[in-house]
């Protein structure tokens, strides 16, 4: 296959203008070349990837661009079209700190894959996209894993998808410092269309799970509120966590995660923890049970139990997790009284972003005008609502 037979022809459109816009910013010159890398939803294992548990996310056919061209010196430009500024790095004294701006992603990113090849040459970089930025989609994994694969390629470095994706998760975690667990930079880097990814966060094992898109729709419904300012209450509830598997391993012989926490076990020992504490372990452990259970679903067709889990996640997630906002409630309040919703529940860390919705297939037109009708009544304002196609994972587009 082709790299360009993997584009529908609007990305193609989009792609071309990005290689416009390359040109415009850094004038005219080599062959440039462009690559793709989704973003992501994740219909259920809510805050489980990094409490070691199971989680079921899917890519999706918005993401991140990059368009890059080398330079005859060992600088490393980056632009974007969304964030200001232009970035210069020397390959043989780059900063080793992150620099608190947008750049810190790729550019870490760069510098965990440079190590595999010290005579790699300089790039002329541009970034951009169609996935907005602090919605929940992953935007970080997809500039990280898009990063990492267009940077492969380019560099002929002969990375396998699984050390690519290792590279943009040390990146996101070690150099810009969110303590995020394996799922994002999973789900776009080993994505296949049609299919979620279910992944064990404990093992790294992983399955890709057909979905009958003939009978159901995914949806994304956007709050417009942005999570820039969230990573601290993230790294919160990664704290929280931990502290709450410290205080119960003693209980389970063996066990490395909270996920290895049985609801018996829980229920057992929960007036022993602090209440801040037991409201995170109830949402974990429960979760967990919700999740195989909604694989058990998918798996034998039942799609409306699948979706009465997500809302059940949700009402975890606002209550135990605390990680819900009022617009994300009120969405997934609107979605549960159409009848062409099988499910809903806010996606990725939460404190604003989007929620995700199974749909029936058909419903999508009605569900998105009367749910974003009822968010502006609340807000005075209206909701961004999108119907997705899953992706097959980071690509390069050949013009």
């Amino acid at each position: 296959m082709k790299p360009q037979e993997a584009f529908e022809p609007e990305l193609e459109e989009l792609l071309d203008r990005h290689a416009q816009a390359f040109e415009r910013a850094y004038g005219p010159g080599g062959k440039v070349r462009l690559f793709f890398a989704p973003g992501r939803v994740n219909l259920m294992g809510a805050h489980l990837d990094y409490n070691g548990g199971p989680v079921m996310p899917m890519a999706i056919d918005r993401g991140t661009f990059v368009a890059l061209r080398p330079r005859k010196d060992r600088l490393l430009v980056m632009r974007s079209t969304s964030e200001s500024g232009e970035f210069r790095f020397d390959l043989d004294a780059a900063p080793r700190a992150a620099t608190g701006n947008w750049v810190d992603y790729p550019l870490g990113v760069a510098l965990e894959v440079f190590r595999e090849s010290p005579r790699a040459v300089g790039l002329e970089v541009l970034f951009g996209g169609n996935l907005p930025v602090g919605a929940g989609l992953s935007s970080s994994a997809s500039i990280c894993v898009g990063t990492a694969f267009s940077l492969d390629k380019v560099w002929g470095l002969e990375l396998t998808p699984f050390a690519r994706v290792e590279a943009a998760l040390r990146a996101e975690r070690q150099f810009v410092g969110v303590q995020c667990g394996i799922m994002d930079p999973y789900a776009v880097g080993l994505a296949k269309r049609g299919h979620l990814l279910w992944l064990d966060c404990k093992d790294a094992s992983i399955e890709h799970l057909p979905i009958d898109h003939r009978a159901v729709r995914i949806a994304v419904a956007d709050t417009g509120v942005r999570r820039e300012l969230a990573a601290g209450a993230f790294n919160q509830r990664v704290t929280e966590a931990r502290r709450a598997f410290e205080a119960l391993r003693g209980f389970v012989p063996g066990s490395t995660h909270l996920r290895d926490v049985s609801s018996a076990v829980f229920a057992s020992h929960a007036d022993e923890l602090d209440p801040v504490l037991r409201a995170r372990a109830r949402h974990v452990v429960h979760e967990v049970e919700r999740t195989f259970a909604a694989r058990d679903a998918l798996l034998s067709g039942d799609v409306e139990r699948f979706g009465r889990a997500m809302f059940e996640t949700h009402v975890s997630l606002r209550d135990h997790y605390q990680v819900s906002v009022p617009e994300l409630d009120c969405l997934v309040e609107a979605a549960a009284r159409e009848p062409g919703v099988l499910g809903a529940r806010l996606t990725g860390a939460g404190f604003g972003g989007c929620v995700v919705m199974l749909l029936r297939a058909g419903a999508e037109v009605e569900v998105a005008e009367r749910v974003s009708r009822a968010f502006e009544q609340a807000f005075q304002r209206p909701a961004r609502i999108e119907v997705f196609r899953g992706d097959p994972g980071p690509r390069e587009w050949v013009r």
